[in-house]
């Protein structure tokens, strides 16, 4: 299912194929011990339904690259790049296990997972409309342009309502960014809200926005490697606890820039009042007290690129640092 916007919603079986695998594992368990939550419906439904294959191979060699912490990232991009229905692949990565593709063919057949797909049809159906209903008119691309160049790939959002149920998923196969993500978690063990929820939609407009926007800044960064050599060795303003958060220079100005274009997006897109919730909401859950700034410095960017001091962020990130600081000290929300 797409939209008129410039990200299109859908389901891919190969990721709920997968997230079928990840449920037979011990990650669900794992996950509720770090952040307990409630979880959908259809994802606990997955888990009874999958109970009786857990020592199936694919299940197996799943749970065997989640205990070397493959990134689950990692994992949804190589499974999409599988044919579906029959996975083949011209060649699978080391971090799996040889004929890979072959047991999770096997599994999807003898769980049989596309009957019970059929029975859950309606509830996949309602959360795509959902999500749907959510990026309906975005313009991410035109949103990235000023600071990361022209966005040529393809944005994908695919809902998740089974596993991970609490963890977006994002990364870039060939010629699409994808964003793979649950619905909004509710309080304590409440089951989640819907995507469209009206009080809720900041939270898919933030996954979709951090899952493209750090392919497209890792990217953009790596193009401009040479440049980036002398610019991380001016120090970021931040706090010792931010800093021991992200130690990197990447990791660091990542994270502000991310957070910093889901404000913006929200205060230019949604309304202010979505734009000030989510800027005291990042402060509080995340620490990040510097937020304020940076999208003081970055909209005083907006003003500026294209003119005399610099064309292109790469040009303007030496003196980031510089401005950040003073304008951590004038400016308050």
């Amino acid at each position: 299912m797409s939209n008129a916007s410039d990200v299109t919603v859908k389901v891919d079986d190969r990721v709920r194929l997968l997230s079928a695998v990840i449920a037979a594992t011990d990650y669900p368990e794992k996950v509720q011990k770090r952040k307990p939550h409630g979880t959908h419906a259809h994802a606990r439904m997955t888990r009874k339904h999958v109970s009786p294959y857990k020592m199936h191979p694919a299940v197996q060699a799943t749970q065997a690259m989640l205990d070397e912490n493959t990134p689950l990232e990692a994992m949804f991009a190589l499974v999409m790049l599988m044919e579906w229905p029959d996975l083949k692949i011209a060649s699978l990565p080391a971090f799996t296990p040889a004929r890979y593709n072959d047991m999770l063919r096997d599994f999807y057949a003898k769980a049989e997972l596309a009957a019970f797909w059929e029975q859950e049809k309606p509830t996949w159906s309602k959360s795509t409309t959902q999500a749907s209903n959510v990026f309906k008119n975005v313009g991410f691309k035109t949103f990235f342009r000023p600071f990361l160049g022209e966005v040529t790939a393809s944005l994908l959002f695919m809902p998740n309502i089974s596993y991970p149920s609490a963890e977006d998923i994002g990364f870039q196969i060939s010629d699409q960014l994808v964003c793979i993500a649950p619905p909004p978690l509710a309080w304590g063990d409440s089951p989640p809200w819907p995507y469209d929820e009206a009080t809720m939609v900041t939270h898919s407009y933030r996954s979709a926005m951090m899952a493209y926007g750090d392919t497209l800044l890792r990217n953009y960064l790596r193009r401009h490697a040479k440049e980036l050599e002398e610019i991380v060795t001016i120090e970021l303003p931040l706090t010792d606890q931010f800093k021991a958060q992200y130690p990197s220079w990447e990791e660091q100005f990542s994270t502000l820039f991310l957070s910093a274009m889901v404000a913006m997006y929200l205060e230019e897109h949604v309304d202010e009042s979505e734009y000030k919730s989510y800027m005291l909401m990042e402060k509080k859950a995340r620490g990040l007290t510097n937020l304020p700034g940076t999208v003081s410095v970055l909209r005083r960017y907006l003003q500026e690129v294209g003119g005399d001091k610099y064309t292109n962020l790469i040009e303007f990130l030496p003196i980031f640092p510089k401005q950040l600081r003073v304008a951590q000290r004038i400016v308050t929300f």
